[in-house]
């Protein structure tokens, strides 16, 4: 994933769903600096992995079992 650093002022013009598809069009770590300093990340969310499938079975009449 590449990242990109910009400042607020450079993309106070650009529409948020603009910037949000080249974020996600690009796998890219975006990065804005506010004038006081403070920065906020924006990146897109990893995709799940898939769930294992695992072997075995469940014995017949298990919902009627004494725990």
């Amino acid at each position: 994933m590449t990242s990109k650093t910009l400042k607020l002022n450079e993309i106070e013009k650009t529409q948020l769903r603009d910037i949000l598809q080249n974020v996600l069009a690009k796998q890219l770590l975006l990065t804005v600096q506010f004038p006081g300093g403070e920065e906020v990340i924006i990146q897109p969310k990893p995709p799940l992995k898939p769930l294992p499938i695992l072997e075995g079975s469940v014995p017949d009449g298990w919902k009627e079992a004494i725990y």
